[in-house]
């Protein structure tokens, strides 16, 4: 009887188990990767750079699209709402950290409503003008917004390059200048190049094919020492501005509620394709520094920048145009 029991018992245990559908390996379809700016500017070429290597490692393709909208806040959203499973990410700039604080309503929590996998790299923005306007030194430049109304382009309202405009030149120099904010530094690159406006701040990226040709003029950068791709450029606190160390950085997140082991997955994946040789060649050609780290570390940092931007917000009083 006893064992006539324990035969019947196992029989529903095995047929139990049998009718539990098969874990599913991550991942097992492409992954889609929502770019929350233009072509052309950091945070597509980052997007771009490591898709394929991170694909090769996953064993899946991942699809970049770029979802243009509110410095970023479209994308973000819509990522926050997707669902958890690890095939719907996002690549974003520092305006990550800054939009909730500049928009009274960004449409997403930086800390509560994802996940940060990896900040991937990072590069100093650089204040530059056409090269026909006649400024050839930052004091030049200065001179010649306190003297007249100008106008300024960067590549949104909330990048980094925005901020480190408006503390140099509302903060700082006192002067009037107007924010022309572009969606996304491709557009903003084309702006100065048509004097339209003549004068600019952006990440590395962006115009930097465009320093090397002589179209624009580079007159500081927001690093802390002198970038190799532009060694006779000065930083900003060599010139005197002390605590403008400024950098636009591009991460990669995805949905708060991301299974722990899919997060681990993709950081590996990450901190692996930054240290492809071939890889790494190709962001210092781009003035990027690789910062990819832990999951742990990751999260750290984007709190921290979280905080420093809202302070700068609320000390240069930036606005959303």
């Amino acid at each position: 009887m006893i064992r006539t029991l324990l035969a019947a018992l196992a029989l529903v245990v095995a047929s139990s188990a049998m009718a539990q559908p098969a874990v599913t390996q991550y991942p097992s379809k492409p992954i889609h990767v929502l770019v929350a700016f233009p072509p052309g500017g950091p945070v597509d070429i980052i997007a771009r750079l490591i898709a394929p290597k991170m694909g090769e490692l996953l064993g899946q393709p991942i699809i970049v699209e770029n979802k243009v909208g509110a410095s970023g806040n479209v994308a973000t959203a819509e990522v926050a709402r997707s669902t958890p499973d690890g095939y719907t990410l996002l690549t974003h700039s520092s305006a990550y950290a800054v939009n909730p604080t500049l928009f009274s309503n960004p449409g997403y929590d930086p800390v509560r409503d994802l996940l940060p996998i990896a900040v991937v790299a990072q590069q100093a923005n650089i204040v530059l003008v056409n090269s026909s306007f006649p400024a050839r030194t930052l004091d030049e430049l200065k001179s010649a917004m306190q003297k007249g109304k100008l106008a300024f382009a960067s590549p949104g309202a909330g990048t980094t390059p925005h901020l480190t405009a408006e503390n140099l030149f509302h903060l700082r120099w006192k002067t009037d200048a107007t924010h022309v904010p572009f969606k996304g530094a491709g557009p903003a690159v084309a702006g100065l190049l048509s004097g339209e406006p003549p004068i600019g701040c952006m990440a590395g990226s962006g115009p930097m094919t465009n320093i090397k040709s002589g179209k624009l003029r580079a007159l500081a950068v927001s690093s802390a020492r002198r970038l190799p791709q532009l060694p006779d450029v000065p930083t900003l606190n060599e010139l005197g501005y002390q605590g403008m160390e400024d950098y636009t950085w591009v991460g990669v997140f995805a949905p708060a509620a991301t299974p722990r082991d899919i997060a681990q997955k993709l950081n590996d994946a990450v901190l692996r394709s930054v240290q492809d040789a071939a890889l790494r060649q190709r962001l210092d050609a781009l003035a990027f520094d690789p910062t990819a780290a832990p999951l742990a570390q990751t999260a750290d940092y984007v709190r921290a920048e979280v905080a420093k931007w809202a302070k700068v917000v609320r000390e240069t009083g930036a606005k959303v145009e």
